[in-house]
């Protein structure tokens, strides 16, 4: 065991467990509080042993990936932050056009989807430049551009912290939702290991939202490639959200709310620009982002916690912000939010 600080004896350890560390490094706000613990895990016995050996010295285990869907409001005095670093990608079978990888859960979102079109594979070009990790994008079925995971997912392996046995998921036992998942409802529970999905060589590609179709016509590509759809989102989404490493962000803080149609019409009466999207269900999917604009919170800043100048959803750190602060300045817009339409926006990121 390679120990740094005052750390305890644990039996079955032989893992790189570091006392009092800053997080600041692992989450995307770049929020500074320190945990009691940090270590980080390769393979599924590593992390066995670390939940382990955070059980045996009387502490709570926190797991996390890439750290962009987690605000941190406190010091962690009595946790053990165990950071997913698994990495390796693998085809696992092949028939015809459809392709099933697997990855591991610590692979870095983008750089994934990147290595997927490099293979000549579609069906993940939609989701890039998502911040992140693998095991964390099926946690709450991200989605960008009219594609989510849940879209081509073909399973994950996961870990039950219960009990410390290993299962598989098909997607109907994820029970995915919008921005959701049984991974999310039962938080702590399970520790996804790696992720299969079911891509394509031939796949038509993706083009519901217009900016995309627009840009790529801007740049008079009239038969776009999954790459081409890909490039085509990096630069939409560089233009429009803050990069992490610049300024402190976890991309969308609030989801967009789904309303009844009565209260999109009584929205609509005061408002009738309102941004409402028809749902399977005879719903309504509103953007919160236009809510937020609307509600005047665009550019908004309250010493270092503050709204994005171009995007209202996007709540950002200008440098020395706490986690209190900023989920302070987010039960703020959410009072208003309700008060002025009747709608509750719900926050995205884990609170811890």
């Amino acid at each position: 065991m390679a120990a740094h600080g005052n750390v305890p004896a644990g039996e079955l350890v032989n893992l790189d467990i570091r006392a009092n560390q800053s997080l600041k490094p692992y989450n995307t706000f770049g929020i500074e509080v320190k945990a009691a613990f940090l270590v980080a895990v390769h393979d599924d016995i590593e992390l066995i042993q670390a939940l382990a050996w955070a059980t045996t010295n009387g502490l709570r285990a926190l797991v996390i990936g890439g750290g962009s869907n987690l605000l941190l409001t406190a010091d962690l005095s009595d946790v053990l932050v165990v950071r997913m670093a698994s990495r390796g990608v693998r085809v696992l079978a092949e028939a015809g056009d459809q392709v099933l990888l697997e990855a591991e859960a610590g692979e870095p979102w983008h750089p994934f989807v990147l290595q997927t079109l490099e293979r000549g594979l579609a069906g993940l070009e939609n989701l890039s430049l998502i911040p992140g990790t693998v095991g964390a994008a099926p946690m709450q079925n991200i989605g960008a551009y009219g594609v989510e995971i849940k879209d081509v997912f073909a399973g994950l392996t996961a870990l039950d912290r219960d009990t410390l046995q290993i299962r598989d998921f098909s997607a109907a036992e994820c029970a995915f939702g919008y921005r959701d998942s049984l991974f999310k409802r039962q938080p702590g529970r399970w520790v996804i290991l790696r992720v299969r999905f079911t891509l394509s060589r031939s796949a038509p590609v993706h083009l519901d939202y217009g900016p995309v179709r627009q840009r790529l016509a801007e740049q008079g590509i009239q038969h776009p490639t999954p790459t081409d759809v890909s490039a085509a989102i990096c630069s939409i989404r560089r233009e429009k959200l803050p990069d992490p490493a610049e300024l402190g962000n976890a991309g969308s803080f609030f989801k967009n709310p789904v309303v009844t149609a009565s209260v999109l019409d009584a929205i609509r009466s005061e408002h009738p620009d309102v941004v409402a999207y028809p749902q399977a269900d005879g719903l309504y999917k509103l953007a919160a982002g236009w809510l937020i604009e609307r509600a005047g919170w665009k550019g908004h800043r309250e010493g270092d916690a503050g709204v994005h100048r171009l995007q209202s959803l996007v709540l950002v750190n200008h440098g020395n912000a706490s986690g209190k602060q900023l989920h302070a300045l987010a039960q703020r817009i959410q009072d208003d939010i309700q008060s002025r339409f009747g709608v509750v926006l719900e926050m995205e990121p884990n609170l811890y």
